[in-house]
C-alpha cells in the first residue's frame, strides 16, 4: 500500500501557527490526500494537523525565560528530530523560530529529507554571515520580503519571495471613519495611537516615554485623545500600572485589547516601537514616528552588528527615510512630540507617505499561501 504524501511542519509561536494553517489549507486544495505532522498550534490542528509535542512549550521570549526553559526545549528538539527521522516525511517545513527550526532542518537534511525554512531571519539587518550557514541547513528558503532571496542565491542557495501575509489580509484602502466607528471613538480633534510593543521589556522601556509625549501633545492640542492597543494580558496589566502614576492621571487615553490594525487605521498619527508593528502601521497607511530604547551596552553591541541604514521596516523596504526614527538618546518626549506634531500639522506630508505605503502594500501583496504550497510540493516531488 502506497503511503500518503506526508508533510512535516514545525512552528514555535502563534504567528507561525497562523502561517502553518494557511499553508496546510493551500496544500490540501491541491493534494487532499496529504497528511501533516510535527509541532503546531490550535489553528493548524483545526486543519487536521497532528502535533507530536505541545507548541506552547516553544513559545518563550526573553533571555531569562529561554535559559530557564532550555532543557525542556532541547529535549523537544531531540525528540522531534528522532521522530521525524524515523517517519521520513516527504518534506520538512520549519516556520520561523530559526533558533529551533534550523537545527532540526539541518539534522533532517543530513538524513536525506528535503527541508524548507519559511520566513527568512533578518539576515539583511543582523549577522548577515548566517546566510552561509542557512543555505547548508535547508534546501530552500521562503522569504516575506523582496530583498531577501538574492542574499541566499548569492551564497549558492535556493530562495524565493512569496509575499507578506499581512499585505494579503489587510485592505489596500484604509477607512478611518469605519475604524473609529468600530472602536466607538469620535474625537473632536486629533487622535494619536501609541504602540509601545508586545513584550514587557519593550513596554517598560517605551510606554513611559510615549505617555510623557502624549502629555506634551495634549498641551499643543487640548482636545486630543489617545488610544493604545495591548498585545497580551501581561502587557495590559503593566501598562495599567504605568498609567496609575500621578503624572498620567488626567491623560485622555483609551486602552483596547489587541485590534492594533483598527486602532492604527483610526488614528491620525502613530507612535510605535521599532519592530514588526511598524509594517502593520504602514499597511494601515498611517504616518508614524518609530522609536526604541535599549541599554547602552546592548546598543553599542548591536550598532556594530547591524547592517542597515534604517531600523524601521517601512524605511528599509522603501529604501529611504519615509518616517522619522528617534532611537536611544533621541527617544525623548520633546523630540517625539515635535515629530508627531510635524505630521499632524502638515497633511500634504501625510498624503505623500500614504502613497508610498500603498506602493509598499502592492509590492508585498501576493498569494503567499499558494506560492508557499507550490514550493513545498516541489521539494516533496509531489507536483
Amino acid at each position: 500500500m502506497t503511503r500518503p504524501l506526508t508533510i512535516a511542519i514545525c512552528v514555535g509561536e502563534a504567528s507561525g501557527d497562523l502561517l502553518g494553517a494557511h499553508l496546510i489549507r493551500a496544500i490540501k486544495t491541491r493534494r487532499p490526500d496529504a497528511e501533516f505532522v510535527g509541532i503546531g498550534g490550535e489553528r493548524m490542528k483545526a486543519e487536521g494537523f497532528h502535533s507530536l509535542y505541545d507548541q506552547e512549550k516553544l513559545a518563550v521570549r526573553g533571555f531569562v525565560e529561554v535559559v530557564r526553559r532550555l532543557p525542556e526545549i532541547l529535549k523537544i528538539r531531540k525528540g522531534i528530530i528522532r521522530d521525524l527521522t524515523a517517519l521520513r516525511p516527504d518534506v520538512f517545513v520549519g516556520i520561523d523560530a530559526p533558533d529551533f527550526n534550523l537545527g532540526v532542518a539541518e539534522k533532517l537534511k543530513k538524513a536525506g529529507i528535503p527541508t524548507i525554512h519559511y520566513v527568512s531571519p533578518s539576515v539583511w539587518a543582523w549577522r548577515p554571515e548566517r546566510v552561509n550557514t542557512i543555505v547548508h541547513q535547508v534546501n530552500r528558503v521562503l522569504c516575506l520580503f523582496p530583498m531577501e532571496p538574492q542574499l541566499y542565491i548569492n551564497a549558492g542557495g535556493k530562495a524565493e519571495f512569496v509575499g507578506h501575509p499581512m499585505a494579503q489580509t489587510m485592505p489596500l484602502e484604509d477607512d478611518k471613519t469605519a475604524a473609529r466607528a468600530k472602536l466607538g471613538i469620535n474625537p473632536p480633534s486629533a487622535l494619536f495611537a501609541i504602540l509601545p510593543g508586545s513584550q514587557i521589556r519593550e513596554v517598560d522601556s517605551m510606554a513611559p516615554v510615549f505617555l510623557q509625549t502624549a502629555l506634551l501633545l495634549l498641551k499643543r492640542y487640548p482636545d486630543a485623545q489617545f488610544i493604545l492597543p495591548t498585545a497580551t494580558e501581561a502587557t495590559r496589566q503593566r501598562i495599567g500600572e504605568i498609567l496609575a502614576r500621578p503624572e498620567f492621571a488626567k491623560l485622555p487615553l483609551t486602552l483596547v485589547h489587541k485590534q492594533a490594525d483598527t486602532v492604527c487605521t483610526a488614528a491620525d498619527v502613530v507612535m510605535v516601537t521599532s519592530g514588526t508593528a511598524t509594517l502593520e502601521v504602514a499597511l494601515c497607511k498611517r504616518p508614524m514616528v518609530i522609536s526604541y530604547k535599549i541599554s547602552a551596552l546592548t546598543y553599542a553591541y548591536v550598532k556594530r552588528k547591524v547592517n542597515v541604514q534604517h531600523v524601521g521596516l517601512p524605511n528599509i523596504l522603501l529604501e529611504k527615510s519615509a518616517v522619522p526614527e528617534l532611537l536611544q538618546h533621541d527617544a525623548v518626549p520633546e523630540k517625539l512630540a515635535a515629530a508627531v506634531a510635524d505630521w499632524y500639522d502638515h497633511p500634504e506630508k501625510i498624503a505623500a507617505v500614504q502613497q508610498d505605503f500603498r506602493q509598499l502594500h502592492l509590492l508585498l501583496k501576493k498569494d503567499t499561501a499558494a506560492l508557499a504550497a507550490q514550493a513545498v510540493l516541489e521539494e516533496a516531488k509531489a507536483v
